[in-house]
């Protein structure tokens, strides 16, 4: 026995043309639970803008978008920068309009036991995940108050943003920032007309994960390690976040909503063995590589 499946692939769980006339626009859109959103308010009558680094990464956006005949364009943008973030939003507000919905869904992640990152690596993924979520509900708001119009603004979390979690310290920490400042923002801009909430979703495999992030593939479907005993559907997904994004959801903001079928509750009498970090990667010393020769320098240690 599992949770029920979802209803099926097409279906909406808002009523049509919630989104007519608006402008969603979805940084990271082009891929995976990004595309799987955008892809649902385009279903509702939303007009998408898709916002990537990659050009094949828009254009898969893109043509999802435009095989169901919704009105889309693809802009380049990297979140980092917040004089790319100006540009890309003139860009959708010449061709498309102003954005009414943002989906700040762009994120970085490399699972990597902590002495193994590099203070480059942990400062990029937090620069994507935290400063890029800020810079571009920091652009919307600014527009949005202007024109003294109402706005929604979704971000996308982790569960492992209040627990932390192994080989993820640089992406639990930025979505841990993600987090409170779905909080901080959403009592500053309740008062505008401008909610922002979050969504922290489980797994939900699909063809655009690397190999490095899950072991689940698309089509296997069941999974004794979830209390629901089943992976997500992409569309559940979407489904959370356009109704988090309507008028239905008019006094729902400053909140993070799971969607993971229990698990990160999941708790037991007895826990498993516990597996360190460092052999769950097949790495039996402390430290490998440039980490042990880091510690050993440090300490004076002749390598």
């Amino acid at each position: 026995m599992a949770l029920p499946s979802p209803p099926p692939l097409g279906a909406k769980a808002l009523p049509d043309g919630t989104y007519d006339g608006q402008v969603v626009a979805v940084t990271g859109g082009g891929t995976g639970l990004g595309k799987g959103m955008a892809v649902e308010f385009a279903r509702l009558g939303a007009k998408i803008a898709v916002l990537s680094r990659k050009p094949e990464h828009l254009q898969a956006g893109l043509a999802a978008i435009q095989e169901l005949g919704a009105a889309s364009i693809a802009v380049a943008c990297d979140v980092r920068d917040p004089e790319a973030i100006v540009t890309a939003f003139d860009e959708i507000e010449a061709k498309l309009g102003p954005v009414d919905v943002l989906i700040n869904n762009a994120a970085g992640n490399f699972p990597a036991p902590a002495e193994e990152m590099t203070p480059n690596g942990f400062r990029t993924v937090v620069d994507i995940v935290l400063n890029g979520t800020y810079n571009c509900s920091r652009e919307f708001a600014i527009r949005r108050l202007a024109a003294n119009r109402p706005g929604a603004i979704l971000n996308i979390g982790a569960t492992y943003s209040w627990t932390g979690g192994p080989g993820t310290a640089h992406s639990a920490a930025a979505k841990a920032g993600v987090t409170n400042l779905t909080q901080s923002l959403a009592v500053e801009w309740a008062p505008d007309g401008i909610r922002v909430n979050c969504i922290a979703p489980g797994r939900f495999p699909h063809d655009d994960l690397p190999d490095h992030m899950t072991r689940h593939r698309v089509g296997e479907r069941g999974d004794n390690t979830i209390p629901g005993m089943r992976v997500g559907e992409v569309r559940e997904l979407g489904w959370a976040a356009t109704f988090l994004c309507s008028p239905y959801a008019s006094y729902i903001t400053g909140h993070t909503l799971v969607v993971d079928a229990a698990n990160w509750l999941r708790r037991s009498l007895v826990m498993p063995e516990f597996v360190p970090i460092r052999e769950q990667f097949g790495q039996h010393a402390r430290a490998t590589g440039k980490a042990q020769a880091a510690i050993s320098k440090t300490r004076g240690d002749t390598i």
